[in-house]
């Protein structure tokens, strides 16, 4: 779907059955994957989209992960993120316990209260989940799965509540390859079930970050947005290019086997239920150096239309 269908697509209506209070909209800043073990300006990154948000008086934030391992060096940077005034929401990722740290090492260093959890906020409903479990199966990399006893958590969690709701994950929940969530049809099929039985949009979208890409999409009408990264796009060992000096190179290796943004890239999203639209205003910068398609295969084969240095904007109808 292009991003000129996506704004204008009509959403089926039903998201506001019994709702007749006057309810404001929720804006809410939203980054993803900064990977301050990867980046040699991660802080800079960081601290931009904390200023940004604190001038436009959001209300609250939240990353979709890939954000520090819990080391003593990342300190600082955390300190970063606890400037903010306002709540401040974290997801786990698959590379925040890099090194050999548990998750709950890094649950703790954050200073979240659970792996998965929800709040509420101006009449919505926000879940958290943790798609790094293990099912039996597993035998190699990074584990992307939601495994049983966080079904049942997320399920009695969306029963109890009769409003609206907006889940994120770090990994996607709309398709199972590329990396996605393992078991992502068993969740969406959850949420699916759930709007059925609420009678209405209850889930009304799913945001993700984890592959540093620019897109939303539907599936049965719930919307899949993904939060590009704030930082890069990993391309590999066989398109190495050092992105910025040999000295930063030598000091942050990981760089070149990356294109990096210029500059930090992030949104805002508004909710507003009065109108039942949603909408992501994002950031647009450039490649640091060569892009993907200027150093090898075609921009199909990198598929372009989804790999760029923004998070787009956008609007919908739920």
């Amino acid at each position: 779907m292009s991003k000129e269908e996506l704004k204008h697509q009509l959403h089926r209506s039903g998201t506001t059955v019994g709702r007749s209070e006057l309810i404001q909209p929720v804006r809410f800043g939203i980054i993803a994957d900064i990977h301050k073990d990867v980046m040699h300006d991660a802080d800079y990154r960081l601290q931009c989209f904390i200023d940004h948000m604190s001038r436009e008086q959001v209300d609250f934030i939240i990353q979709l992960g890939d954000f520090c391992v819990p080391k003593k060096e990342n300190l600082d940077f955390l300190q970063i993120w606890n400037q903010f005034q306002k709540p401040s929401y974290h997801v786990l990722g698959n590379h925040d316990t890099d090194g050999g740290y548990t998750r709950q090492q890094t649950v703790d260093y954050w200073g979240m209260d659970s792996r998965f959890y929800s709040f509420d906020q101006g009449g919505i409903h926000f879940v958290v989940l943790d798609g790094n479990d293990t099912p039996t199966h597993h035998q190699s990399g990074y584990p992307r799965y939601i495994a049983g006893d966080q079904v049942e958590w997320l399920r009695n969690d969306l029963s109890q509540t009769g409003a609206p709701t907006i889940v994120f994950a770090h990994q996607s929940i709309e398709f199972e390859e590329d990396d996605g969530i393992e078991n992502g049809a068993e969740i969406r099929n959850l949420l699916e079930e759930t709007n059925r039985q609420a009678g209405f949009q209850q889930v009304m979208a799913c945001f993700s970050g984890h592959h540093h890409r620019d897109y939303a999409r539907w599936i049965n009408d719930i919307l899949y947005p993904q939060i590009n990264s704030a930082s890069y796009y990993w391309v590999g060992g066989d398109y190495l290019e050092v992105r910025y000096n040999q000295e930063i190179d030598d000091r942050y290796p990981w760089i070149k086997y990356t294109v990096p943004y210029q500059n930090p890239i992030y949104g805002i999203v508004t909710v507003d239920l009065q109108e039942g639209t949603m909408e992501l205003n994002g950031r647009i910068s450039q490649f640091v150096g060569s892009a993907p398609w200027k150093l090898g295969k075609t921009r199909e084969y990198w598929n372009d239309q989804t790999l760029t240095a923004s998070v787009s904007n956008w609007k919908v109808l739920l």
